[in-house]
């Protein structure tokens, strides 16, 4: 059997429709008991200088809604694109705006709520 190069693989997958892929997914699983999924979020965090700076992934939380609710809410809506009700939910009971969030990504979100009025926790 001859063996294929990393671009024949490639323009293989492309040709397949989603339910091909994830046939070929499963089939990876079963022959060699590895997630290939599993593998490929695993392989960025083996890298040594991520690790040393800190979280690079962090949780936006709403610790205090602030007098101005409404703006609040309206901020949360336009960042996690929920409808009214969730973003109320999530503003009335303080609680997590967005989980595995870049850094910096985070302190955009923080910068907008807490523009709006509200007190934000970054973890």
């Amino acid at each position: 059997m001859a063996k294929l190069t990393k671009e024949e693989f490639i323009s293989s997958l492309k040709e397949m429709n989603l339910l091909e892929i994830k046939e070929l997914v499963d089939a990876m699983k079963e022959e060699f008991g590895v997630d290939p999924s599993a593998v490929a979020v695993a392989a960025p965090a083996a890298g040594g200088e991520a690790a040393s700076e800190g979280p690079s992934e962090v949780t936006v939380s709403i610790t205090d809604a602030g007098a101005a609710k409404v703006a609040v809410i309206k901020v949360v809506r336009e960042i996690t694109g929920l409808g009214l009700k969730e973003s109320k939910d999530i503003v009335d009971n303080n609680g997590v705006v967005k989980e595995n969030v870049p850094t910096d990504e985070a302190n955009d979100i923080k910068a907008k709520l807490e523009e709006a009025g509200a007190t934000v926790e970054v973890k």
